[in-house]
Formats: structure tokens, sequence, C-alpha cells
């Protein structure tokens, strides 16, 4: 094989050999620091993942809502006291065109229309106060998945039909197929049929949500035809906040994203990736200082044979690609290791820690992207942080370095 390797590479893996301890060494410490570097970057991906998946489970990326009722004093006086006006549940003016305008921008997924209000649900003596959700399943159910959350019957939406919380059912004694009375606070009273029972992950809200089809709603607040909320789904969800503020400017209507609405979530997923950039920043600045000391001390080591080369003819520049191909090749066995010592960690990790009920605590997906990403920063690491070591190589006087 040596008999095709150009010089450069013949002379680097000769001292790469010699040194073998020295070598061995610091490709432990740069597999350690790949390793580091691939398993954190993968479990806060799928920290992350799992995160805005639990966030977005139960609501749109982005909402456009009708803006609340201000009351206006009939003239400008410093005094005066304004009292906030009652607000009422109103429709979004003219959602159809708007529904349309929005389709029709580019990144958005699912735009559909929802109207929700107060209610009493009341089976036999029992009653609770709830929100009634009015959707078009169809659509709703594609950015919401009530159908994956149903516990018991069916998530049927017909003019009849109900779904509940597990809770709600609870307080009430209600299971599938009871008649329940829905009264709203305008004197509309409806009978209908529970078709299914929902499991949302949260008491309040299995104790309080209900949903109904859209007519439904409609007719119980008396706003035919009538929406209070689009709710929409964009292909980016990190994109959500720049999109409804376009939503905001194109329709006039107030919109307001998941990353608005979760403000502390948001800041605390940003906490964790600018401390993983950290940690990533410092481990490879170790790596670099320990590449380049390994180096340093080869070029005295190895200073002799280098003046004897240097005698013989060879080129400053070919002694310079010794220890650069020295430094890539101690960065790219020790990616390559560091990858390996990752993903095996990866897979305990999925492999052991689990949830109570025994199944992983999310799922982890291997990015191809950020395996390469490892390996490629570890060799560009390796060359500069033998640039130089390589040309304190490069510079030696040939006739010092053999007296040396």
């Amino acid at each position: 094989m040596k008999n095709w390797l150009p010089f450069e590479w013949i002379v680097a893996l000769r001292f790469l050999k010699e040194g073998r301890m020295q070598t061995a060494f610091i490709m432990g410490g740069i597999a350690i620091g790949v390793a580091v570097i691939v398993f954190m970057s993968e479990l806060l991906i799928g920290l992350q993942g799992n995160f805005i998946k639990r966030v977005l489970t139960g609501q749109s990326h982005v909402q456009l809502l009708n803006q609340k009722e201000q009351a206006r004093p009939l003239r400008e006086q410093e005094a005066a006291t304004i009292q906030a006006p009652v607000q009422r549940v109103r429709s979004i003016d003219q959602w159809q065109s708007v529904k349309k305008t929005l389709q029709a921008m580019h990144g958005v997924q699912v735009v559909t229309p929802t109207l929700s209000g107060a209610a009493l649900l009341t089976r036999g003596g029992g009653s609770r106060s709830v929100s009634v959700v009015g959707v078009e399943a169809e659509d709703y159910f594609r950015i919401v998945a009530i159908p994956e959350k149903i516990v018991k019957g069916q998530p049927r939406l017909w003019a009849s039909d109900i779904l509940i919380g597990t809770d709600l059912a609870s307080d009430l004694g209600v299971s599938l197929g009871d008649k329940v009375r829905l009264d709203t606070g305008n004197g509309s009273a409806m009978v209908l049929t529970v078709s299914g029972i929902f499991d949302l992950g949260s008491r309040g809200a299995n104790q309080r949500t209900t949903f109904v089809s859209l007519r439904t709603v409609q007719s119980l607040l008396g706003l035919p035809g009538g929406a209070t909320t689009l709710e929409v789904t964009v292909s980016d969800v990190w994109a959500a906040e720049d999109m409804a503020r376009q939503m905001t400017r194109m329709t006039g209507i107030e919109a307001d994203s998941w990353i608005h609405n979760n403000a502390q979530f948001f800041a605390s997923i940003s906490a964790q990736t600018t401390a993983n950039t950290a940690i990533r920043f410092f481990v490879g600045l170790s790596v670099a200082f320990g590449i380049a000391s390994v180096l340093v001390v080869s070029v005295v080591q190895k200073s002799r044979e280098i003046g004897i080369l240097r005698a013989m003819g060879i080129t400053q520049g070919k002694i310079l690609r010794v220890f650069l191909l020295q430094g890539g090749l101690l960065g790219l066995g020790g990616s390559l290791i560091g990858c390996s010592l990752g993903a095996t960690g990866l897979l305990l990790w999925e492999h052991f820690a689990r949830n109570p009920d025994g199944t992983p605590m999310w799922e982890l997906e291997f990015h191809t992207a950020l395996f390469g990403g490892a390996v490629v920063l570890a060799m560009l690491t390796g060359l500069l942080s033998a640039l130089a070591p390589a040309l304190r190589a490069a510079r030696l006087d040939p006739v010092i370095a053999i007296r040396a």
C-alpha cells in the first residue's frame, strides 16, 4: 500500500505509529469529546422534540382571535374612569374569506374554525361548568389528535354528539351513550349523547373541556355561521411567531403563536440550546489543545528526523503537510470512535431510561447530519490544532535540527 501513498502520508503514518502511546491517548481524548457532543446533542434534540410534541399536542401553532372589546369615553377627561366592558362571544368578521387568505400563504398546512363558549353540563342532579368547543372534526383532528386520546367510544361528532373528558365523566357518573343537557348563558339548551370519552393528560382539561360539532355550538350560542377562532398549523413550528405577525398584517386580526403563548417554555428551550452549544465549544476547545500539545511534543521529538529530511531536499511545504495530516488523521480516527461510543450510549439510554409504565421516555432518532458534522468538525479541529506545530516543524533549520 505504501508504494502508491504520497510521501507526506508515509511519513505522517510512520510518526503516528512510532508514537503509538501518544496517538492512542489523543485519539481517546478526541473520541470521548466527540461522544459527549453526539450524545448530548441527540439527547437534547430528542428532549426538545418530546417537549414540543407534548405542548403542541393540545393546541395549534397559530390562533387568530377577535380583539377584546374596549370602552371609550365620550369626551377626553384626565380623571375619567372607564369601566371595562363585558366580553361577549363574537364571531370573526367574514372568517371564511380570512380562511382562504391564510390557506394561500406559503408554509400554512391546516386552517380550521372553532367556536367556544361557557356552558353548564347537566346529568340528573349533577352539573358542571364547562367550556364547550365547536369544531369541524375532520380538520380540527389534524391539529389536535383527539382520536388518539379517546379512551372509550369513538371520536364521532354528529349534530347530537358530545365528547367529554375522563374526569368530567367520573364527576357526573356519565358513560358512553348517556344523555346530557348543555345549557348556555343565553337560555339555549340541547340534549346531547356522549359518543366518546377522552384523556388529554391534564385533570383540569379533562374536567372542563368538551367538544361538539361547530354547527351545534353555533346554534347554542346564537351565532349561525360564526367562529371565534381560526386555528392554524404551519410547516415550520419555530417560524410560528413570524408567521403570526405576517397573518396579522395580511388580515388585520390578532394572531398569537404557540411561542408567544408559551414564552417561559420557549425560553427554557433556548437556554438548553445555549448551554449545549457552550458545552460543545469547550469540549472542542479541550480537544484542540490536546492535539496541539501532542504534536508540539512530536515536533521536538522528531526534530532530528525533520532536519535530515530537510537536508535531503524535502521542502517546507511537505513537512507542513506531514503534521497537518497527523492532525487530520487524529481527528478522523478519534471522531469515528467517538461517534460509535455516542451511538452506543444513546442506545443504552433508550433501553434503560424508562417511564413508570415501562415505555421509553422519548424516542431517539439518529441524525446522520449530526454524526457527519461531528466527524467533519473533529477533522477541522485536528487540522487547525496542527497548524502551529506544523509551521514550527517546517521552519526548523536543518543544521540546527540535526545537531540537536
